[in-house]
């Protein structure tokens, strides 16, 4: 059971929604939430949520980098 992990979010400068993040940073939330921080490679910066699950698994696969 191989699924890919991809992050995606919304980007509210251009409104589109599903882009693919790039060199994204996961970090913890003060009430205990995965929030993932990076780029849309354009130069636009996204922001997203993510649940424990799939924020460990984008780590886990180097997707995205600890910050915490």
């Amino acid at each position: 059971m191989s699924t890919e992990v991809t992050l995606t979010a919304y980007n509210v400068k251009t409104k589109e929604k599903n882009v693919k993040m790039h060199d994204a940073i996961i970090t913890k939330t003060a009430k205990g939430a995965y929030m993932a921080q990076g780029n849309d490679g354009k130069g636009n910066k996204l922001t997203t949520l993510l649940g424990e699950e799939k924020a460990l698994a984008a780590i886990k696969a180097g997707i995205a980098k600890k910050g915490w």
